[in-house]
């Protein structure tokens, strides 16, 4: 662990992709304000992750992730919000922190809104995110969830794995997923990203919807500052 005059590094066990990592998104090195160690995990495509829950990928995870942590990784997270199906072994396998997706976040966000308001989660793919990862994740059961599948770029890029997205169009079709979901739930009190890539738009989330939105970067953030806490001044 890092000492206390020391700014913690968190390791990225990241998919094998091709598509545009945008500032905001989590391979972007630019959207944190503290070191991060990026690791490409082999076979780990989109389709494997998202559409095969990960079939035979857990052993390269772990192995990744020892890596990160002999290359000074303090705490490790992923790049896919469906790797919470992994939650369990990974923190079961390495000497350090371990938060798999920006599910984890839901229970919490709940215990913040009043009674008469919940949580939902915006998914890159509602048809994908099943039971199993929910209850890995500790997200309480008839959690609303929305998805981007209906728009024009965002899900073909980002799923489809391609070289080139449409930003301006993908940032309207996260929008539009937003907007949908809080209309479908008139007790939104608060947003969820599952995915990793719509970060760059949660601030047009909020605007939007005029909800609070919670992502990776949001939790990733908080769990690098458990690492590495603040120093004030000189105090003992």
């Amino acid at each position: 662990m890092p000492s206390s005059n020391s700014t913690a590094a968190v390791g990225i066990l990241m998919l094998n992709t091709r598509f545009p990592r945008i500032p905001g998104d989590i391979g972007n090195a630019l959207t944190w304000p503290f070191p991060v160690h990026f690791k490409m995990v082999e076979g780990a495509s989109p389709q494997q992750v998202v559409h095969n829950k990960g079939a035979g990928l857990l052993e390269p995870f772990i192995e990744a992730a020892h890596e990160l942590i002999a290359n000074g990784a303090d705490g490790i997270t992923t790049s896919c919000g469906f790797l919470a199906l992994f939650q369990d072994e990974l923190a079961a396998a390495v000497p350090v922190p371990v938060v798999t997706s920006s599910l984890m976040q839901v229970d919490l966000v709940n215990r913040m809104l009043p009674p008469t308001r919940r949580a939902g989660i915006l998914t890159i793919l509602a048809s994908a995110l099943t039971d199993q990862h929910l209850a890995k994740a500790h997200v309480p059961a008839g959690t609303p969830i929305g998805d981007t599948s209906h728009g024009r770029a965002f899900n073909q890029a980002i799923l489809g794995n391609e070289p080139e997205m449409d930003i301006d169009q993908a940032r309207a079709d996260n929008i539009a997923a937003a907007l949908a979901l809080q209309a479908a739930n008139p007790d939104l009190g608060a947003l969820v990203l599952e995915c990793t890539n719509m970060v760059p738009y949660a601030a047009d989330m909020a605007e939007a919807t005029g909800l609070p939105v919670y992502t990776i970067e949001t939790f990733v953030t908080w769990f690098q500052s458990g690492l590495s806490p603040r120093r004030f001044g000189d105090a003992k």
